[in-house]
């Protein structure tokens, strides 16, 4: 079965940075294309930063520069390092395998004060 077990949120000021990881289980992890997702408050969710079934990488707006996806196919795990925070960053973060789409984790929340 599918899991997905995301960790790594916190409190952090305007300008901080966090580091989330995202272990995967239940599927072939490294042939997957995986990516993050948050959502606020009163907000839908939306992709934050994804990798395609190519490989190559791809971000929202709102976040290009100041995020980065990357993956350890032979951990089974993905991460996203998000540098320069901003109060509109304030999420709860989701990882997902694209190709389970009814699979969501828990999340972990990420809270950025001004």
């Amino acid at each position: 079965q599918v899991q997905l077990v995301e960790s790594g949120g916190g409190l952090v000021q305007a300008g901080g940075s966090l580091r989330l990881s995202c272990a995967a289980s239940g599927f072939i992890f490294s042939i997957n294309p995986m990516g993050w997702y948050r959502q606020a408050p009163g907000k839908q969710r939306e992709l934050v930063a994804g990798f395609t079934s190519s490989g190559s990488t791809t971000y929202a707006l709102s976040v290009k520069g100041r995020f980065t996806i990357s993956r350890d196919n032979a951990k089974n795990m993905l991460y996203l390092q998000m540098n320069s925070l901003k109060p509109e960053d304030t999420a709860v973060y989701y990882c997902k395998a694209t190709r389970y789409p009814s699979y969501w984790g828990q999340g972990t929340q990420v809270t950025v004060s001004s």
